[in-house]
């Protein structure tokens, strides 16, 4: 009888091979890609979770449940995807305890907040910001108006406003600088107001 199978033992079955290449890249993507956040994760879940002692028992979790999704699919982008895993196992933590208090997550809203995104002080700064901008876009000439929100906002070429509009291309660079400068010395104007005593 003529055995098929290999039987050299320094040479795995392909099946093998292949398993232990995945399990190198799952490694080395983890190492490249993870554990560079653990800062920000560590941090996320000292703000989020009540009970200090349990901060590095739910990171090795939250390191687990990665590692576990990352050997079937790696995750593309990685950070978001991080905070997700920590967001629900924290949320799956409280459900298990059968426990919600006040005390056992400051901040509710921290389970869907990044923990790099800005917080509400910082949104409503850029709220305030963006209704200013606003309202010195409102104060330009309409084509100047029209040409620094298709350049700067819909981010569309010099040529491609020149045929939505109409105009030649240095008519719409011209347009593009005046407006900007005009813009400027609106803004400028609020900030020096703003200043005053």
């Amino acid at each position: 009888m003529v055995n098929t199978h290999s039987s050299n033992p320094e040479r795995p079955e392909p099946s093998v091979a292949g398993a232990v290449a995945a399990l190198h890249e799952v490694n080395d993507w983890f190492v490249r890609e993870v554990l560079p956040l653990e800062p920000a994760l560590m941090n996320f879940l000292r703000r989020s979770w009540r009970n200090k002692s349990d901060v590095a028992d739910l990171r090795q979790d939250i390191y687990v449940r990665i590692y576990q999704a990352a050997s079937r699919e790696i995750p593309h982008p990685v950070k978001p995807f991080v905070f997700a895993v920590a967001r629900n196992l924290l949320i799956n933590r409280i459900h298990h305890d059968q426990v919600v208090s006040i005390e056992t997550v400051a901040d509710l809203d921290a389970f869907n907040t990044p923990a790099d995104e800005p917080g509400p002080d910082r949104n409503a700064m850029a709220r305030q910001e963006l209704r200013v901008l606003m309202a010195a876009l409102e104060r330009l000439p309409n084509r100047a108006r029209d040409v620094i929100v298709m350049r700067k906002i819909e981010g569309l070429s010099r040529p491609e406003i020149a045929r939505r509009l109409g105009i030649g291309e240095a008519t719409v660079a011209e347009h593009l600088t005046r407006g900007i400068r005009a813009l400027t010395e609106i803004l400028q104007g609020e900030i020096d107001l703003g200043a005053a005593p």
